[in-house]
């Protein structure tokens, strides 16, 4: 791996453990990560995906996951209308109907694709209400988040060349002037 692959591995998980251990992320909880390779590397989005990038983001998202015990969701790309790769034990779980579609690195994205090939049992899904979320290189993560995100600042402002946002979910506040919420 060279050191730039190696460099972006470790951004990645710098990243990710930050982001969780701010949120407070439970056990089983879900983190939905979007990725534009080619934002990484400093190219335009969707115009020059890279496996490599995409395996050392997967593989150090994977690895914060795993100790954090937190599941991942993979957001392909808006031709695949920002669908997700999940392990279909996590579909199973949080009652998510899978679809039928390939993500490829064109249709998809470079990190959707090498999803599919690496997960043990990867379905797609088309919605998901995540309890954190990464997105590096603006691919729009929004919408497969619970109702209320707040930003997280990081410390890490940009994996490789792409810029980082995070944001951590929390429960509606209801009620009028009256309401306790602690």
């Amino acid at each position: 791996m060279s050191s730039e692959i190696e460099e972006i591995r470790s951004q990645t998980m710098e990243a990710a453990a930050e982001l969780l251990q701010i949120a407070g992320t439970a056990s089983g909880q879900l983190l939905i990560v979007g990725c534009s390779t080619s934002e990484v590397m400093g190219a335009r989005i969707g115009s020059s995906g890279s496996s490599d990038v995409a395996q050392a983001i997967l593989s150090g998202l994977m690895t914060v996951c795993e100790k954090f015990d937190v599941h991942l969701a993979v957001q392909c790309c808006e031709h695949l209308n920002r669908a997700l790769v999940v392990q279909r034990c996590v579909a199973e779980a949080y009652r998510l109907e899978p679809v039928m579609v390939m993500p490829v690195p064109k249709a998809g994205g470079a990190l959707a694709a090498m999803a599919m090939s690496s997960f043990d049992c990867p379905v797609v899904v088309e919605h998901i209400q995540a309890h954190v979320g990464l997105d590096i290189g603006n691919t729009l993560i929004g919408m497969h988040l619970k109702a209320v995100a707040v930003p997280v600042r990081l410390q890490r402002k940009n994996i490789g060349k792409a810029f980082l946002t995070a944001a951590l979910t929390r429960p509606k506040l209801i009620g009028g002037a009256r309401s306790v919420y602690k």
